[in-house]
């Protein structure tokens, strides 16, 4: 009988995504009758717009989407990308520049394990997004946590990137707005952590997947057009999933040097060939076509932002910094780890999270799952209704905590 492991240790190690898990218990509870509501996925809870939908009917009865197309995207796709990147964010790129990808959670995956070679480290500010461990980890980089709070908004400093910084430092992963927190780095703060990055001769990773959802005077700046110094040492990487409520289409893209990005497709060509068809060309209508859909979402999005914020802020223990973008709020929880609460004492902002479930059966993410017990990760991306309920149960019981 052999003694060696089933699983290999590589994927032993790879963690379970907690959103989607926090997710998938509260749909399971819903389906055995009880009223949970869920503050965990992060998706639009609109539908996709109704053009968008026609282009994928069209592309599905025309014979050519029914066979193989190039590995790394329709090129009809990937001149629109690179049209839109322009149009959105004033950098130009060529098509040969574009990977098309099945989802953004792909085109993470292969920028680190395009960069990355064994013992390379990655500077990662926290709270980050639950996916980016597990790509570093698996293309055998090391993960370096750049831990910021709510008394900067979640902002990271460049002092802060520096007492990070070693020989080993090979990549700077930039996400802004950002999951989990909401935060926005003004142009003055991104132009000062690009500078820095080009000056060490870093690679900069930089998520824009939420590029359109910021609020107020918020305003997004690529990081990417703001430092041209950084030259063909960053990497982009984007979806069609936020901006037109598509989360299910899976389309997502890398834009990068085309030495990287010709790696990548590579690596795609091995892993999954083409994205469905169906999808690029859904993708393909959502890109060409204008921002309406996203300006109406996202004028809900704000006015749930405010409400869930003050909601928060009242309750006692709790404190939320004002999101700035994407669609979540990141309060802090510190104040009631320990507290008694129905007979018990959470002595994490997991267990508090689980006997908030069970108790007022409203479902969040623990801060643990973002790199910093104490906070909750909460989506703002649900009906107007839910979201007073759910966060009115959460006050009614936390109220309780002594």
């Amino acid at each position: 009988m052999s003694t060696r492991p089933r699983i290999s240790a590589r994927i032993s190690a790879i963690s379970e995504s907690a959103t989607l898990a926090v997710d998938s218990k509260a749909k399971a509870m819903k389906a055995a009758g009880r009223p949970v509501i869920g503050f965990g996925a992060g998706e639009p809870d609109f539908p996709t717009p109704g053009y968008i939908v026609e282009a994928a009917i069209e592309a599905a009865g025309n014979p050519r989407f029914h066979k193989y197309t190039p590995a790394g995207g329709l090129p009809e796709l990937k001149q629109a990308i690179a049209a839109k990147t322009r149009r959105d964010s004033g950098y130009a790129v060529e098509a040969a520049q574009v990977l098309v990808t099945n989802g953004g959670k792909q085109a993470v995956y292969e920028a680190f394990a395009t960069l990355l070679d064994p013992g390379d480290e990655v500077l990662v500010i926290a709270p980050y997004w639950t996916t980016y461990p597990e790509a570093i980890k698996l293309a055998g980089g090391v993960q370096v946590d750049v831990v910021t709070d709510e008394s900067t908004g979640y902002l990271a400093s460049v002092e802060q990137l520096e007492a990070a910084r070693t020989e080993r430092t090979k990549v700077l992963l930039f996400v802004s707005p950002s999951n989990p927190t909401g935060a926005v780095y003004g142009r003055e703060e991104t132009v000062a952590i690009g500078r820095w990055a080009a000056e060490h001769g870093l690679w900069v990773v930089t998520d824009e997947i939420y590029e359109h959802l910021v609020y107020g005077d918020a305003e997004f700046t690529s990081i990417a057009t703001a430092v041209p110094e950084l030259g063909d040492r960053i990497v982009i990487l984007n979806g069609v999933a936020k901006t037109y409520a598509m989360t299910g289409w899976r389309v997502g893209w890398l834009i990068g040097p085309a030495d990287v990005v010709k790696a990548a497709t590579n690596l795609q060509s091995h892993a999954t060939s083409n994205v469905s068809n169906v999808s690029q060309m859904a993708a393909l209508a959502a890109v060409s076509g204008d921002l309406s859909a996203v300006a109406e979402m996202r004028t809900a999005f704000d006015r749930r932002r405010q409400t869930m914020v003050r909601l928060l802020n009242e309750i006692p223990g709790v404190f939320c910094p004002e999101p700035k973008g994407a669609f979540y709020a990141y309060p802090s929880v510190k104040e009631l780890i320990g507290k008694e609460l129905r007979g018990k004492r959470p002595q994490s902002s997991a267990e508090l999270a689980e006997l908030i479930l069970e108790e007022a059966e409203v479902a969040v993410v623990p801060g643990e799952a973002f790199g910093t017990p104490g906070y909750f990760r909460l989506s703002y991306a649900l009906g107007d209704d839910d979201l007073v309920e759910g966060v009115s149960r959460l006050a009614k019981l936390l109220s309780e905590a002594h």
